[in-house]
C-alpha cells in the first residue's frame, strides 16, 4: 500500500483533529502540542503545523505567542454574534438556492433529517443539523459563500449543539427543518427565508435565555 504524501497526511491530521473538536474531545482551552500530536500521528511536525493552520482558519484553534496552539475557546456575546451572522449568510443563500433546487436535493435533506430523527445521541445531532443546512444552500453554486457557511456552521454548532439540545431538545428544530423543507419544496423563497432566520435566531434566543437561567451553563458547555 502506497504511503500517504506530505499534503494527505496534513489532512488526515486536520480531519481528525476536526472531529475531536467538534465532538467535544478536545474541549476549549486544550493546549495542542505538536511535538505530541507529531508522535500521536507517527509524522513530523510538518503536516501537524499545517493541520493546525487550516484549523486556525476555520476558528477551531487559536494560536498564543507563548503557549502555542490550544483549541478555542468562546464566550456567550461571540457565540451571538456568529448566529446573527449564520442568519445574514444562510438567508441570502437560501434566495439563491430555492429557485435552482431539483428533486435529488429535496430527497438528500427528507434523507438527512430521518437520520437525525432516528438518532438517540446527542452529539450526532449538531452533524445532522450542519449537514441540512448546508444541503439547503449548496444549489445557490455560490462556493465561496459555501465555504464561509459551512465555516460558520460548524462552528456555531461545535458550541450550540449541546446548550440547544439542554433547551428544547431536537423536537422543535426538526420541527422547523420540515416547515423549511416543504416551503422549499413550494418554491416558496420568501418563506424559506422568514422561517429559516426565525429558526436561527430561536437558537440564539433559547441559549441566551439557558444562560441567564443557569449561570454555570456557559462553563459546562465548554464554550
Amino acid at each position: 500500500m502506497r504511503t500517504p504524501g506530505p499534503q494527505a497526511l496534513h489532512q488526515a491530521i486536520r480531519d481528525t483533529l476536526r472531529d475531536e473538536i467538534l465532538h467535544g474531545v478536545l474541549p476549549g482551552g486544550f493546549q495542542l502540542r505538536q511535538e505530541a500530536l507529531a508522535e500521536r500521528f507517527n509524522s513530523s511536525r510538518v503536516p501537524v503545523r499545517e493541520a493546525l493552520r487550516q484549523l486556525e482558519a476555520e476558528g477551531l484553534v487559536t494560536h498564543h505567542l507563548n503557549r502555542g496552539a490550544t483549541v478555542a475557546s468562546i464566550n456567550l456575546e461571540q457565540l451571538c454574534e456568529m448566529l446573527d451572522i449564520r442568519v445574514a449568510l444562510e438567508c441570502h443563500a437560501a434566495k439563491l438556492a430555492v429557485p435552482n433546487m431539483a428533486e435529488r436535493d429535496f430527497q438528500l435533506m427528507e434523507q438527512i433529517l430521518a437520520e437525525y430523527s432516528a438518532s438517540e445521541v446527542v452529539s450526532e445531532w449538531a452533524e445532522y443539523n450542519r449537514r441540512f443546512h448546508l444541503a439547503l444552500s449548496a444549489p445557490a453554486n455560490n462556493r465561496r459563500l459555501r465555504v464561509l457557511i459551512e465555516e460558520y456552521c460548524l462552528n456555531t454548532d461545535r458550541y450550540s449543539h449541546l446548550a440547544m439540545s439542554q433547551a428544547t431538545g431536537k423536537v422543535k428544530p426538526q420541527h422547523d427543518h420540515y416547515e423549511i423543507l416543504a416551503a422549499c419544496r413550494r418554491r416558496d423563497v420568501a418563506a424559506v427565508v422568514s422561517m429559516l432566520e426565525a429558526h436561527i435566531l430561536t437558537t440564539r434566543n433559547e441559549i441566551k435565555a439557558l444562560a441567564r437561567e443557569d449561570l454555570s451553563f456557559l462553563s459546562r458547555a465548554s464554550f
